[in-house]
């Protein structure tokens, strides 16, 4: 019916291929050349992350480890309910984002995360561009740390560790909005950085 409604030959073995007019094309466009992306000669003029630290100071502390416990709850929930995350349970993991000047410790206690005052045990540091980069897994890790865009300090065993099973976390799992929201802003955050850098 497909084939007849678009005015194709009728393929009733689903196996000969059908010349002329084709349903689908062969080359499909990328997620790159679909991404809402402004030109680079406009991203020029996006402020780069470190301009936004004086209003990052305004905001209290709280509601910033609020949010950031908040997000990366809702990424780790596919995880909740067995014994991935066992191994980290009490223990505190640092995330500085260095050119925003922020730090938060996170531990996870009772299967949930909370923003902790203690001192962490592990701590990854990196640029806002690059941690985005990370949870969206538009990057991996290992090309991450090698290129010493990330650093991984305190206790390297606990950190490789959780990002082992980080790594093994099922990507489509992670609620959808989330993953929308991950994508998107690291592709904006890189192709800004790119064009800043000159190299769009």
């Amino acid at each position: 019916d497909a084939c007849r409604l678009q005015g194709l030959p009728a393929d009733l073995d689903q196996g000969v291929p059908a010349t002329g007019t084709r349903m689908i094309a062969t080359v499909m466009p990328t997620t790159l050349e679909t991404d809402p992306v402004p030109p680079p000669r406009w991203l020029r003029f996006v402020p780069p992350p470190r301009h936004a630290r004086a209003v990052l100071r305004v905001i209290p502390q709280r509601w910033l480890a609020g949010a950031v416990e908040s997000l990366l709850g809702r990424a780790l929930s596919p995880l909740r309910g067995g014994d991935a995350l066992e191994f980290v349970d009490g223990r505190r993991l640092g995330i500085e984002v260095a050119d925003l000047d922020l730090r938060w410790t996170l531990e996870l206690r009772d299967g949930r995360l909370h923003a902790s005052a203690a001192a962490a045990e592990a701590t990854v540091r990196g640029s806002l561009t690059d941690l985005l980069l990370l949870a969206s897994r538009l990057e991996d890790a290992d090309t991450l740390f090698f290129q010493r865009r990330l650093v991984l300090t305190g206790d390297t065993e606990l950190g490789l560790t959780l990002r082992n099973v980080l790594d093994r976390l099922p990507w489509e799992e992670i609620p959808l909005g989330l993953r929308i929201v991950l994508n998107r802003a690291a592709r904006l955050a890189r192709a800004a950085r790119a064009a800043h850098n000159g190299t769009a």
